[in-house]
């Protein structure tokens, strides 16, 4: 049988990204949290965390958090059937992993009539669209939006839409950089907005045009703060149209290079062992995000 405040530990300084923070979120001193954690481990006979900053699930690890986050859900239905067992308890906590673009931007107003509806609190974990399974992978989430369609073992994925990019920059960045009459190689010389490392959007653009090579650009991991540098001239990026669909019609940000968007299709991935409340967030998901991204 497992020992769930044994697991409780483990995910508290997974979750939180130290046995610290972990303590406190428990109610316990640091030494209890790391005293569960040997506990653990000695009963497995390996380890299931790497005490790296923060720390970081082994694979056996991952696979405990993966049972912790569906049982999280099932005792949620458990507790709809028998009401007595919530008494006291505080509001269910949803972590859901998705890229900054979407959660500026559609995700707010899709999720807002379930949490109302079922008293849910979520915590928002970011990354970028192309890597954000490795949270769900990682058992950090039960559930998280992303460009990749596969999903993991034990998981579904579900195609919700498709988010729309333009390539845009200021009026006064395109007549200093690419005004030249070869707009699209003067790409490559004029600096560009990445929001992160894994952020390839800005490559597949210019690889579009027939393009490739390295290319001076600053990086800005905030969605708001990216439209912000596109509109003090700083740089030109891809940017989703519903973000900014009124500068681009009074004319603050305009395209720099005639051309198609780049279309990003997002994928619903969850557990299939979800539980209700998990697949009611589905539903609504699914039934709601049509006005938003594009088929």
């Amino acid at each position: 049988m497992f020992d769930y405040k044994l697991l409780a530990a483990l995910t508290a300084v997974v979750e939180q990204a130290g046995f610290d923070r972990a303590a406190q979120a428990l109610g316990l001193s640091q030494s209890a949290v790391s005293q569960r954690i040997k506990l653990l481990e000695a009963r497995l006979g390996q380890p299931v965390l790497l005490r790296a900053t923060p720390p970081q699930p082994t694979e056996v690890g991952r696979r405990l958090l993966n049972h912790v986050q569906q049982v999280r859900l099932l005792e949620r239905d458990l507790q709809g059937q028998v009401p007595e067992l919530s008494e006291g308890q505080l509001p269910e906590r949803l972590r859901i992993a998705l890229n900054a673009d979407s959660l500026s931007t559609w995700w707010a107003e899709a999720v807002a009539p379930f949490c109302t509806a079922n008293g849910v609190v979520l915590d928002h974990v970011l990354e970028d669209q192309d890597v954000g399974l490795k949270r769900m992978r990682a058992g950090e989430v039960a559930a998280c939006v992303c460009a990749v369609e596969r999903p993991l073992a034990g998981a579904r994925s579900q195609f919700l839409g498709a988010m729309r990019y333009r390539a845009l920059a200021s009026p006064a960045f395109i007549a200093r950089y690419l005004n030249d009459g070869r707009p699209s190689e003067a790409l490559l010389r004029a600096p560009a907005i990445v929001f992160g490392p894994d952020d390839q959007l800005q490559h597949r653009y210019l690889a579009s045009l027939g393009l490739s090579g390295a290319f001076s650009h600053h990086l800005c991991p905030s969605s708001e703060g990216f439209v912000r540098l596109l509109q003090s001239d700083l740089g030109w990026g891809l940017v989703p149209e519903l973000q900014v669909r009124a500068e681009i019609s009074s004319g603050a940000l305009v395209d720099v290079h005639r051309g198609n968007p780049i279309d990003v299709p997002l994928y619903w991935h969850h557990w299939r062992n979800g539980g209700e409340l998990l697949a009611e967030l589905t539903r609504q998901l699914t039934s709601s995000v049509k006005q938003w991204l594009v088929n």
